[in-house]
């Protein structure tokens, strides 16, 4: 295979992952083989010299793509307010392609993604400016002599799951009719209403009316779209202004299917950060939702409505059990913001006191980075924020901007020059993609290479913390936060968060994190919503294989890794991925095994890279008796590519079975391609 070495040129021991003779370091003993059946043996009795925490199973959560609205945020619609500039022009170019009437509807004076009731109407809109509810500009629409006249826009509504909705709109009475009519309708077909409401109007100024619609059993099929229109009739003229639709079964205005699998990961952290963080202005996210101004999310060229800001936040890891880790502006913001926000936090987080996570920028280094500093400047900045959220909480715990672990030497030595004080962790990112150097590279090659990431990423963490161990005022003071991770692909003939062999990247990272968990305490997949976690398309929610494979880490009950000598086949890898192109040794089987508190339970964690070979491995336990029966999970697929979408939602997701374990040594086989978790009782 091009780009994959011999693997029978050499025999020969690796101590890839860790070294037993220095303290605290992970566990695990690699020896390379050349076609030798695998070899696992376990001992419970050496356990390493730090312990697993639950901060490592961190997610993350941003407003990009559909994550927040159209995916957490259950608002079925976008743009309630009709506002203007609200998508980048390479947006509107996609939106267009996708839906080319809209080039028609802007014509008529209709903002994106809105459409008019008729178009045989023509001009019958007129964007309203200094007189709205909550900005500067509403939407004034005109009926003709007898007719019907609205605007309406496309939805999909969670017909699988309910039928009733409910929802609200701002409108002020100019003349004629003083009614409104709400109303879901056939996707292009405006004389089959399937639900509708009406709206008496009165007074002469701006009024919230509230409505509630129905929509009749095996009306709309599932993925199957609908149009919700607002309409009014016979020379009326009205002005519209923050609409709003959501299903009657919204929980504080979030899906309830996202909160109920986000709540399964049991995921200890939620990280609300990222790329627009440099440009996001908190209090432009509090008060009155229906008073929040909307405006252009500048990092992703996407609306940011503010109906989801730091109240909704905190409210969303109440309801799923983790705890809030924010990243505030370090771009365009300032000290006294920062500080604010952290008092405010403060004061609405369960009664704490303080002594939450807080991410003194993101990617900093970047000049993608709305106001990024420089070299030069970024320990000065990093310093001031820091000393103005002590001020306010002297127990916050501070997260300075790191590089990335394949660029981190010199922006990294910058930060560590700041006074001890200054931080307790130096973040690092590693978001990448299934790119490689090899020319006319092989689909095996790029799995391989791919596979072969969070191999090379440890080697480069351990790098970073020999670094930081350098700076005397650094060594024991500051760790590692691993706050954004992500395999990703740019289709889906390669490894990607959404098929299978994401999750394969992600299991492999996850066994990483547990061997450098006592200098990288805290990690947060790339993200809770889309890309590794979950999705929601057309209406339908679900979740992708790297979320199934996270989960099944994360509700593992463990602690405390143990000795595991593993004696496997591996590859080498040169020419591979663009981020990391040269990674030797890479196990084809990678093991991870770890004890609850108690002792009681003995958890194995195994990733079997290779797309080919299901692989036998002959188990053997010493300083722990397993009990006869285990528990077997196993996430594996007919290939690699295989995704979880609308259409086939669980196409991959883990297999529960039993194992029988009758003697100290017996024999498993690890399907090609696949994610393991075993989990062995302790006997009597």
């Amino acid at each position: 295979m091009p780009g994959v070495l011999p693997q029978g040129l050499v025999k020969r021991a690796f101590a890839l992952l860790c070294l037993l003779a220095i303290p605290g370091r992970p566990q695990t003993i690699f020896t390379r083989t050349a076609g030798a059946a695998v070899e696992i043996e376990i001992n419970a009795a050496k356990t390493a010299g730090y312990t697993i925490p639950r901060t490592i199973w961190g997610t993350f959560l941003e407003p990009i793509g559909r994550s927040i609205y159209g995916g957490l945020w259950a608002q079925l619609l976008e743009n309630p307010s009709f506002e203007a500039g609200l998508w980048s022009v390479a947006q509107i170019r996609r939106m267009v392609d996708q839906q080319p009437d809209l080039a028609r509807a802007s014509g008529l004076g209709l903002p994106l993604p809105w459409e008019p009731l008729y178009y045989d109407q023509e001009q019958r809109y007129e964007p309203r400016w200094g007189d709205a509810a909550n900005s500067s500009r509403s939407l004034m629409v005109m009926a003709l002599p007898g007719k019907q006249t609205g605007v309406r826009q496309e939805v999909y509504l969670p017909a699988h799951r309910i039928r009733k909705y409910r929802g609200s709109l701002y409108a002020k009475h100019l003349s004629g009719p003083a009614a409104i009519e709400v109303s879901v309708r056939k996707r292009n077909r405006q004389e089959n209403v399937l639900a509708r409401a009406r709206l008496e109007l009165s007074g002469s100024g701006w009024k919230r009316y509230d409505f509630a619609l129905e929509v009749e059993p095996g009306a709309l099929a599932r993925l199957e779209p609908a149009d919700f229109a607002v309409a009014v009739e016979d020379e009326a003229r009205v002005l519209l202004d923050q609409v709003t639709l959501f299903p009657a079964d919204a929980i504080d205005g979030l899906d309830p299917e996202m909160i109920a699998l986000a709540r399964e990961l049991k995921t200890p952290l939620v990280r609300f950060g990222g790329n627009f963080t440099s440009g996001y202005h908190w209090r432009d996210g509090i008060g009155p939702q229906d008073k929040r101004v909307s405006m252009l999310n500048q990092a992703w060229g996407i609306p940011e409505y503010n109906s989801f800001g730091t109240d909704e936040f905190l409210r969303f890891c109440k309801l799923i059990g983790a705890e809030p880790q924010i990243a505030v502006n370090l771009g365009s913001g300032t000290p006294e913001e920062a500080a604010g926000w952290v008092k405010y936090v403060n004061e609405r987080w369960n009664g704490r006191s303080g002594g939450l996570l807080w991410e003194l920028g993101n990617e900093l280094w970047g000049t993608f980075q709305i106001g990024y500093p420089t070299l030069e400047r970024v320990a000065d900045r990093t310093r001031t924020f820091s000393e103005a959220i002590r001020r306010i909480d002297p127990r916050a715990r501070l997260i300075a901007t790191g590089q990335d672990p394949d660029h981190f030497r010199e922006w990294n030595a910058v930060q560590l020059a700041n006074a001890p004080e200054a931080f307790e962790y130096l973040a690092t990112h590693f978001v990448v993609g299934a790119n490689v150097r090899r020319p006319n590279a092989t689909a095996e090659f790029i799995a391989r290479s791919s596979f072969a990431l969070p191999v090379g990423l440890e080697r480069l963490l351990r790098e970073m913390k020999a670094q930081i161990d350098a700076h005397e005022r650094a060594r024991g003071r500051v760790r590692i936060a691993f706050t954004e991770w992500l395999f990703h692909g740019s289709d889906d003939r390669v490894p990607r968060f959404s098929n299978m062999g994401g999750a394969i990247c992600a299991a492999g990272f996850l066994n990483t994190l547990m061997r450098v968990a006592d200098f990288t305490p805290i990690a947060n997949m790339t993200g809770l919503i889309e890309f590794g976690g979950i999705w929601k398309k057309r209406g339908q929610v679900f979740a992708v294989p790297a979320y199934w494979a996270f989960r099944m880490y994360s509700n593992a009950d463990v602690t405390r890794p143990v000795e595991t000598r593993v004696a496997a086949d591996a590859y080498d890898i040169e020419q591979g991925n663009s981020r990391i192109p040269e990674i030797r040794d890479v196990p084809f089987l990678d093991v991870v095994a770890a004890l609850n508190d108690s002792g009681t339970r003995l958890t194995l964690f195994c990733v079997n890279r290779d797309t080919q070979r299901d692989l036998p491995a002959a188990i053997s336990f010493s300083g722990f008796k397993p009990a006869r029966r285990a528990r077997v999970q196993t996430l594996a697929a007919v290939s690699i590519y295989q995704p979880n979408d609308e259409i086939r939602p669980e196409a991959v997701r883990p297999v529960e079975s039993a194992l029988e374990v009758s003697a100290p040594r017996f024999e498993y086989l690890f399907p090609r391609a696949s994610v393991t978790v075993i989990e062995f009782n302790a006997g009597t």
